[in-house]
């Protein structure tokens, strides 16, 4: 692939020409020259766009695009094709399957059918067999057939002698553990967070002590393994706070927050509407700004979609049959602008990489391109035709966001 992009404003704090407007020459692949202006003597495609700035790929580390199976909800394709448009070179998929990807034919065959994209699609094994949490799944096995991590998505793992276990083990070929953070005893059938709106409301409530009391269990276990471990999708003011003090022990964790988590409380449940019934649930007000703080401070390592597509006859149901989730890619740039600034933003859309095993490209000449195109200044409220996935399951419908992604550069491909 051959290009010349015109005036770009480059936001990479990783490459020499940060903070700058320049044009970059690729060159089969490959970042050949920046600077301004740039000849274009081989007649090369130009691309112009209005208020065009450019970053390092963004990476996001969970996703569910339900191929195999679940086609009706997402397929791979699809997914992938969602994920270019919302600005992400690279997403790591979850294993909630069917059947559950929990095999190293089942990494293949995930591998096989996200070939020749632009997008690199990175599994994630499943941490039990069928993600039943009872048994190992072949951590190994889909570690060498190129899983990046192994979770059970919103399975919590509910034996703690099998999660000592699964530390211990994946530790011997560096693999990286992930931990649901709910205690399904204490979560019970709690469909929303516990507090004031869930008693006016009469539905059960899930507390903060069920994520608390798991993570305080998982920290402890990760002390005595010396093990890898992250914790998807935290929620709550403790959280945060018991986080904070294990890496001020060092303990090799890291742990992610869904962006909705960050701007909607459960205040807007007072219509029962099931398009904001996620796990784990819309907490506080104190929550977000718990939540935030971490975001600022580090302790939270990574921002995520969560994206979780859901079909309209699993959502369109009395709110405590209704199924958790909703999708998050399209809406996640523009989400996050509400809160951050754009260089603050394009740093959490990049962090994580390594973590889940990909090399941190940075805006250089002689290096790949791992590009994502954007105009950090639009203005507009979220709807439908913004969405490109099959399912339309969005709590950011006519919300407010700022910001809109153009496309991707990588893999050798141009996606607009």
């Amino acid at each position: 692939m051959n290009l010349l992009i015109k005036s770009a404003f480059i936001i990479d704090t990783k490459s020499d020409f940060h903070n700058s407007t320049q044009d970059i020459l690729i060159e089969k692949g490959k970042i050949s020259k920046i600077g301004t202006p740039l000849e274009n003597p081989n007649n090369y495609k130009e691309l112009v766009l209005d208020n065009l700035h450019v970053s390092q790929g963004w990476f996001d580390s969970s996703v569910c695009f339900g191929e195999p199976g679940f086609e009706d909800r997402e397929t791979i394709a699809n997914g992938l094709k969602t994920a270019a448009k919302s600005g992400f070179t690279s997403v790591a998929m979850q294993a909630n399957t069917h059947p559950v990807i929990d095999s190293n034919s089942d990494i293949f065959f995930v591998n096989s059918k996200a070939q020749n994209n632009a997008v690199t699609l990175l599994p994630i094994g499943a941490l039990t067999k069928n993600s039943e949490s009872v048994d190992l799944a072949e951590l190994y096995d889909m570690k060498t057939a190129g899983a990046v991590a192994f979770s059970d998505y919103k399975t919590p793992i509910s034996n703690p002698n099998l999660l000592k276990i699964a530390l211990q083990y994946a530790s011997n070929f560096d693999g990286l553990v992930c931990s649901f953070p709910q205690e399904k005893r204490i979560a019970g059938l709690g469909v929303m967070n516990e507090n004031v709106m869930s008693t006016s409301l009469g539905l059960k409530g899930n507390p903060n002590l069920a994520e608390a009391l798991q993570i305080a269990r998982d920290l402890y276990i990760l002390e005595y393994t010396n093990g890898k471990l992250h914790i998807p999708t935290i929620s709550t003011a403790e959280s945060v706070e018991l986080i904070r003090e294990a890496k001020k022990k060092k303990l090799d964790v890291t742990c992610s927050v869904a962006i909705h988590n960050l701007l909607f409380s459960d205040e807007v449940l007072s219509d029962f509407d099931t398009v904001y019934k996620v796990n784990p649930p819309l907490r506080t007000q104190k929550d977000i700004e718990a939540l935030i703080e971490g975001v600022k401070d580090g302790t939270i390592d990574m921002v995520t979609s969560d994206h979780n597509p859901v079909t309209i006859e699993d959502k369109k149901v009395e709110f405590e049959q209704a199924a958790y989730g909703t999708i998050g890619l399209e809406s996640a740039f523009g989400a996050l602008q509400t809160l951050f600034s754009t260089k603050k933003t394009i740093g959490l859309l990049t962090k994580g990489k390594s973590r889940f095993g990909l090399e941190n490209s940075s805006l250089n000449i002689g290096e790949l391109a791992n590009l994502t195109l954007f105009n950090p200044d639009t203005k507009y409220t979220f709807s439908e035709e913004h969405i490109v996935s099959k399912s339309k399951n969005s709590l950011f419908l006519n919300t407010d966001l700022k910001g809109s992604v153009y496309g991707i550069i990588a893999n050798k491909k141009l996606s607009l």
